[in-house]
C-alpha cells in the first residue's frame, strides 16, 4: 500500500467509509484525465493524489462525520471545514504529489456554477484536479451506501448527473463520465467493498 493511500485510508476510516472508496476515486480520476486528455504523468499524479481528498476529515468530530442524518447548518458548517483544512495541512510541499493533493483537498467541493465551498469558485476558477475528482468522488458516494443514505441505481445516477450537468459539475467532464459509465462500473465492481469484505 502506498502512503498516500494509507493517508486516504486513515480519513475514510474515520467516516466509516472504505479504504475501496479511496482506491475507486483514484481510479476514477486517472479515467476522467485520460479521457479529458491530459498526460500520462498528469493522469498517474491525479492517481496518487486523488486518495487525500478527504484528509481534512481528520479534523472534523465523530458526531458530525458519522451522523446517519442530515446535518444541522451549524453541524455542515463544521463539516465543510475540512476542505480547507486539508488544504492548509497539505499545501506549501516541495513535493509535487502533496501540493497536487492540496489543491484537490481544498477544491473538490467547489461547484461549476460558484455554489460550492469553501472559496465559491465558478467554472475555470476551479482548478482541472478539483473538478475531475469532485465528479469522481459524488459518483462513488451515490453508487454506495452510506450511513445516511442506501446506495443509488444506476439510472438514478445518470439522470442527477445529466441534470448537474453545468450546475454542481464541469459539463465536459459529466460527458465523459456518461460516455464511458461502463469502464466507471467496471472499476466500481473491480473495488467493490464486497470484495474488501471477503478478504
Amino acid at each position: 500500500m502506498t502512503r498516500t493511500n494509507l493517508d486516504g485510508e486513515i480519513a475514510e476510516s474515520r467516516s466509516k467509509e472504505t479504504g475501496n472508496h479511496v482506491k475507486r476515486v483514484a481510479e476514477y480520476s486517472y479515467l476522467l484525465a485520460k479521457k479529458y486528455g491530459l498526460p500520462e504523468v498528469e493522469c498517474e499524479l491525479l492517481r496518487h493524489a486523488a486518495p487525500m481528498h478527504d484528509i481534512g476529515k481528520v479534523a472534523i468530530p465523530d458526531a458530525i462525520l458519522n451522523k446517519p442524518a442530515r446535518l444541522t447548518p451549524e453541524e455542515r458548517m463544521v463539516m465543510e471545514r475540512h476542505a480547507e483544512i486539508g488544504y492548509r495541512v497539505m499545501s506549501g510541499s516541495t513535493r509535487e504529489i502533496l501540493n497536487a493533493a492540496a489543491v484537490i483537498a481544498g477544491n473538490h467541493h467547489e461547484k461549476w456554477d460558484g455554489t460550492g465551498y469553501p472559496a465559491k469558485l465558478k467554472e475555470t476558477q476551479i482548478p482541472l484536479y478539483g473538478r475531475i475528482v469532485s465528479v469522481a468522488d459524488v459518483f462513488d458516494a451515490l453508487i454506495t451506501p452510506r450511513v445516511y443514505k442506501e446506495a443509488w441505481p444506476i439510472e438514478k445516477i445518470t439522470a442527477y448527473f445529466e441534470a448537474e450537468k453545468g450546475k454542481h459539475f464541469d459539463p465536459q467532464l459529466v460527458d465523459i463520465l456518461l460516455d464511458k459509465k461502463d469502464e466507471f462500473l467496471e472499476i466500481f465492481m473491480r473495488h467493490s467493498d464486497l470484495d474488501q469484505a471477503l478478504h
